[in-house]
């Protein structure tokens, strides 16, 4: 006789970012061991995932061996969070506690049998009926239990008794022990490792990895995390294949008619385009550019600023008739600056996500590379984050604008700290050439995937009525090499 079992609803757990992870979530009335260093953010994730059974209005019950109650409402405080509703039962040695009158039962695991805190759990929790229920820490446990049998024993126990009461257990392990436990791995229903390590410059980095998740599909791999006001914050890994969205494709015009004559018509929507030079040759200025054609159309554009303020970005665009304060008052642009030594690119990449997503950005320019390098572990890791990023903007019908700092001022041997010009689908190229005495600025395209362009170089200037593209440098030959030589009649300055 064949015997068919229903999928059981999903529970939430509370966690932004971690139900999209979990695919909705996780299989309610099993055990799951949520793992990391000290630091790491256990204790957060727990309360998180009790305070939104709370909202549900289920029973919810935290027991503590490691921290006392006063400590765990401090660390709610610091988030906003009352942890009315949820049950405390504290087992930690404290003289005064053991009065009569004291809130919470007061036990010091050092002093008692294993046998008899687990009874202590299990008649507070028989009287509560909870429907979660969060063990903190099982490391306490683990020295009760003096050898692994009687530990995996105990924990089997635990387990079985939970599932017949209906309840969904966390057990926390802050992985202290010599080596890693891997009895709690087989046992559980699911793992979730935290991890944090720090950098050599910038704030701690955080990341999540959902390691076993029995019968359930779930996003492999690590995501990045951080710790914010609100608690703990999970920020998926950003996978363009589950992203796929059709989209129309037509000409990206800048407004200007000899740069869009330039690119052969324009940009082409949902493409990507690298716009690189020397420091100064007007990257941003160009970018600015094409923002403004977006207002004017009625789309919405994200500015994200690695390398420079935003007030000095505001004042140097109104000093070229492109103002954008009134687009970021009407809602056209957003202008992000984003701190390289705090962001990660996980949280980098959610914040995109939103943009696109929910804000209904069209255009997004990254400004810098050379500062977004800064944000990621090494140049590897770059080109893997962009590369999907890419793709992702791309499936969405988003025109990505990337501007990439060259190293060096003039000459043939300029060098870039990462190459990812393969990556683009069109590359726009800015250079100084001296004539005459002056120092000016050449443009060109190298590169463009969707279509023709012209391969003539033409003059840039930057002044109070905005970016102006030139006639063709046909006079001169050896443009990017910085020094030119001139061949023609004539050439007005």
């Amino acid at each position: 006789m064949t015997h068919t079992f229903a999928r059981p609803a999903l529970i939430p757990t509370g966690v932004d970012g971690l139900d999209e992870i979990l695919r909705g979530g996780i299989v309610p009335n099993r055990l799951y061991l949520i793992e990391g260093d000290p630091g790491s953010g256990k204790t957060t994730i727990a309360l998180q995932f009790l305070l939104d059974g709370v909202k549900r209005g289920e029973t919810c019950m935290y027991v503590t061996l490691s921290e006392t109650a006063e400590e765990l409402h401090v660390s709610a405080a610091s988030h906003g969070w009352s942890l009315d509703g949820i049950h405390v039962l504290e087992i930690i040695a404290s003289e005064d506690s053991l009065k009569p009158d004291a809130r919470y039962t007061m036990y010091h695991p050092s002093e008692v049998e294993l046998a008899e805190t687990i009874n202590k759990v299990l008649t507070e929790a028989a009287q509560l009926k909870p429907s979660r229920l969060v063990f903190d820490s099982l490391s306490e446990l683990r020295l009760l239990a003096e050898n692994p049998l009687r530990y995996r024993r105990q924990i089997l126990a635990l387990k079985q008794h939970f599932a017949r009461q209906q309840c969904t257990v966390w057990f926390i392990d802050d992985r202290t022990g010599e080596q890693r436990d891997m009895h709690l791995h087989s046992l559980a229903h699911g793992v979730i490792s935290l991890e944090r390590a720090a950098v050599e410059y910038g704030s701690m980095r955080r990341r999540l990895q959902v390691g076993k998740l029995r019968g359930h599909h779930f996003s492999e791999g690590f995501h990045d995390s951080a710790i914010l006001p609100g608690g703990l914050r999970v920020f998926p890994r950003l996978i363009a294949a589950e992203h796929r969205k059709p989209a129309a494709s037509h000409a990206i015009k800048s407004g200007i008619a000899s740069l869009d004559s330039l690119l052969g018509g324009g940009l082409t929507q949902g493409t990507s385009t690298l716009i690189m030079g020397p420091a100064g040759t007007g990257k941003s200025s160009l970018a600015a550019q094409f923002v403004h054609s977006a207002a004017a159309r009625g789309e919405k554009s994200a500015v994200y600023l690695f390398d420079e303020s935003i007030s000095t970005y505001t004042e140097r665009s109104a000093g070229l008739s492109m103002d954008v304060q009134p687009l970021i008052d009407d809602g056209k642009l957003m202008l992000r600056q984003v701190e390289t030594g705090e962001l990660s690119p996980g949280e980098f990449a959610h914040a995109l996500r939103h943009a696109v997503e929910k804000e209904g950005v069209r255009t997004v320019v990254i400004d810098s590379l050379s500062g977004y390098l800064q944000a990621t572990p090494s140049e590897r890791f770059l080109t893997l984050h962009l590369h999907e990023l890419l793709i992702y903007l791309g499936q969405q019908g988003v025109t990505t604008l990337m501007l990439l700092t060259q190293h060096g001022i003039a000459g043939a041997d300029l060098q870039v700290p990462v190459d990812t010009s393969y990556l683009a689908d069109t590359v726009i190229l800015l250079r100084y050439f001296e004539a005459f005495g002056e120092i000016r600025q050449a443009i060109s395209v190298i590169k463009k995937r969707t279509g023709k362009h012209e391969r003539q170089l033409r003059e840039l200037s930057l002044n109070k009525d905005g970016v102006n593209i030139g006639e063709p440098l046909k006079e001169f030959e050896g443009i990017l090499t910085g020094a030119p030589r001139y061949i023609g009649k004539g050439l007005s300055k």
